[in-house]
């Protein structure tokens, strides 16, 4: 049987999960469609899905249109959720976006656009909500022409819009109006039209594929979802229109795109682009060792299957294997490989009630295990959990999941944006055994180097092979990236390369008679608690930068709103790079500090009456000039007070 994997996407409220619940009744996979207001849809499982009326974890179904078995993956559409949603868009073969024919193209709306186009997925319009007053399909087919620069083919017609008794009816595909935009995109299509040749219905729809596969076409539906009108023919066209996955044959390759827990344990959800899965496989994730598949459960129109393979093409629920987001098996196709934007706020975490603060770090270590969007620091001597974040609402969905799956209540404290600090300069620095005062039995010395942008922290030992045990190797360089995740002035320190230039130890020993001692015999612990000290006072020699998350935008707006908006970006400190006309809007970009975006979002609708579209994304950390740099308090001992830290880690 032939297989989609589709996704439904837009902006927050456009309607895509009562979307996805429509496609399910009109399948026959419910007896009636769910209620995103009831808390009665099939794919929002969370609690706070339910009682926010939003999509936070992406989520899989299946129907049959015909022939055609279509996955549908319903993906947040909540801002704070672009990257969850760019994950499940990396794991399809076409999407569905859904726009409001009421509140027409939103910011997400462009966001969502941009990142299908960026990955290659053929995409179809969904003009939702003709029912409600307000509708204007014309309007909202306008701006998807202007706003999102794609040439849109409208493929059905509406009567009544605004009203109850909105109907739809699908468009030939022959008529001058679908020929003439297919035209714009086709150029042996337009020959045929322009010199009065007669152009049939199969060349057209020929043409759309060939168009929509290349994306170069943006077919258009429009309906709604909650009365059911246009789904008949929004499922016409997604089994006739769209590119069906390969299903191709060679090496094992898929793509994990989720991670979740259900009352069996724990899933890996996978895309499988090629190969077979079989339980009692022994898979290799790349970075890990080989780990064996223990069931395999297969979406399906019946539900989530337990089957004893899995082949190319479908999307299984694995479990055996200790799988995070973003892994993939083999070796998956190119387009679909991606990267995770670093958060760009921080908050810290605490247990409502203090006695459950060892199951909330429990439960935070096992959610950043699973997730890399849940970026964890956990200070084990001041009992403080400190977590970096992509919006707001991601404090609620990571509360939601500490409650109902570990029974543990937190609230967060202000929320703060997320610097780094880079290493300026080089500095060494030295501690020998019995000297200043060093407590433990070990000595080194120690190098930091500034590294170039985005190197990251490299440690070398430095020190000529069998000088030093290897585990005290190891335990040094622990000790040093421990160190570094709290700068000179509190923020995790990176791109630089920190090199061992010698070492001391003391052999493992015994007083005569009796087994090892500790007390006069090196262990671990020592160079693990010693390379903090050491590194933090190479690192004051060295200097750091603190710099600040910066981000790219662009915002869409009117020529006569664009005074005002480029003095609002400046006094802000953005720095504008381009200008250009798209659709009859300007187009202005550039880039702009993470932590003064929140107030360009809010100032816009005041400056351009509601018409500006702002998208934003993360782009570079840029060194705080002109004011001091901000200062994140440390957590814990601190190792550059010397007598401080030797008394609150002795040995």
């Amino acid at each position: 049987m032939a297989l989609l994997n589709l996704g439904i996407v837009a902006h927050v409220d456009a309607g895509k999960t009562s979307l996805t619940e429509r496609l399910l009744f009109e399948a026959g996979a419910v007896s009636q469609p769910g209620s995103v207001d009831a808390g009665t849809t099939r794919t929002d499982s969370m609690e706070l899905e339910r009682r926010r009326g939003i999509t936070i974890r992406a989520a899989v179904t299946s129907i049959s249109l015909g022939d055609l078995t279509v996955n549908l993956l319903d993906t947040p559409g909540h801002p704070d959720f672009i990257a969850e949603v760019e994950r499940s868009l990396a794991v399809l073969d076409a999407a569905v976006l859904v726009v409001s024919s009421v509140e027409g193209v939103q910011p997400q709306t462009v966001a969502i656009w941009r990142a299908l186009r960026r990955i290659g997925v053929p995409t179809v319009f969904f003009l939702n909500k003709v029912d409600r007053h307000g509708a204007d399909v014309d309007r909202v087919v306008t701006q998807v022409r202007q706003r999102l620069v794609t040439p849109p083919v409208m493929l059905t017609s509406v009567t009544g819009q605004g009203g109850r008794d909105a109907r739809v009816r699908a468009v030939r595909l022959d008529t001058d109006p679908v020929v003439e935009a297919v035209a714009e995109a086709d150029d042996a299509l337009a020959a045929r039209w322009l010199t009065d040749e007669p152009v049939r219905a199969r060349d057209v729809r020929r043409a759309i594929r060939r168009g929509v596969r290349r994306g170069e076409l943006s077919p258009v539906a429009c309906g709604s979802a909650i009365t059911g009108a246009g789904v008949p023919q929004l499922r016409h066209l997604l089994a006739d229109l769209l590119p069906r996955c390969d299903e191709r044959d060679g090496p094992l390759a898929g793509t994990v795109f989720a991670v979740d827990r259900d009352g069996h344990g724990r899933r890996a959800w996978l895309r499988l682009w090629s190969g077979r899965l079989r339980v009692r496989d022994r898979v290799e994730l790349a970075g890990a060792r080989p780990q064996t598949v223990t069931q395999i459960a297969v979406s399906e129109p019946g539900g989530v299957l337990v089957r004893p393979s899995a082949s190319a093409g479908q999307i299984a629920a694995v479990r055996g294997l200790s799988a995070r987001i973003g892994q993939h098996v083999g070796d998956p196709p190119g387009r679909h490989l991606y990267r995770f934007p670093p958060p760009t706020r921080q908050s810290l975490v605490e247990p409502v009630e203090p006695a459950q603060r060892l199951a909330m770090f429990a439960g935070l270590t096992e959610l950043a295990d699973e997730d890399p969007l849940v970026d964890l620091r956990l200070d084990e001597h001041q009992e403080q959990a400190v977590i970096r974040l992509h919006g707001e609402v991601q404090k609620e969905v990571i509360a939601a999941l500490l409650e109902d799956r570990y029974g543990v209540k937190v609230r967060f404290s202000g929320t703060l944006t997320a610097c780094i600090e880079r290493v300026a300069g080089t500095g060494t620095a030295e501690d020998r055994i019995r000297e200043r005062g060093n407590p433990y039995l070990a000595g080194v010395g120690l190098r930091v180097d500034a590294a170039p942008v985005g190197h990251g922290v490299a440690f070398r030992p430095g020190v000529e092979p069998g000088r030093l045990p290897p585990a005290f190797v190891a335990a040094t360089e622990e000790g040093v990236r421990a160190a570094l995740r709290q700068g000179r002035h509190g923020w995790p320190v990176t791109d630089c390369t920190v090199t061992m230039t010698s070492s001391q130890y003391y052999p493992r020993q015994s007083r005569p008679h009796q087994k090892f001692d500790k007390s006069i015999s090196s262990v671990a612990a020592d160079f693990r608690s010693l390379a903090q000290v050491v590194v933090t006072a190479a690192l004051r020699r060295a200097g750091t930068r603190v710099c600040q998350p910066v981000e790219r935008f662009d915002v869409n707006l009117p020529h006569v709103a664009f005074d005002a908006v480029a003095a609002l970006l400046g006094r802000l400190g953005a720095v504008i790079d381009d200008t250009a006309t798209a659709g009859g809007y300007l187009e202005v970009s550039g880039t702009l500090p993470s932590a003064r975006v929140p107030l360009v979002v809010s100032a816009l609708p005041d400056l351009t009456g509601g018409e500006a579209v702002l998208t934003a994304r993360f782009d570079h950390y840029a060194p705080v000039i002109g004011e001091d740099p901000p200062v994140m308090p440390r957590r814990g001992p601190d190792p550059a007070d010397r007598e401080g830290w030797f008394r609150a880690v002795p040995r």
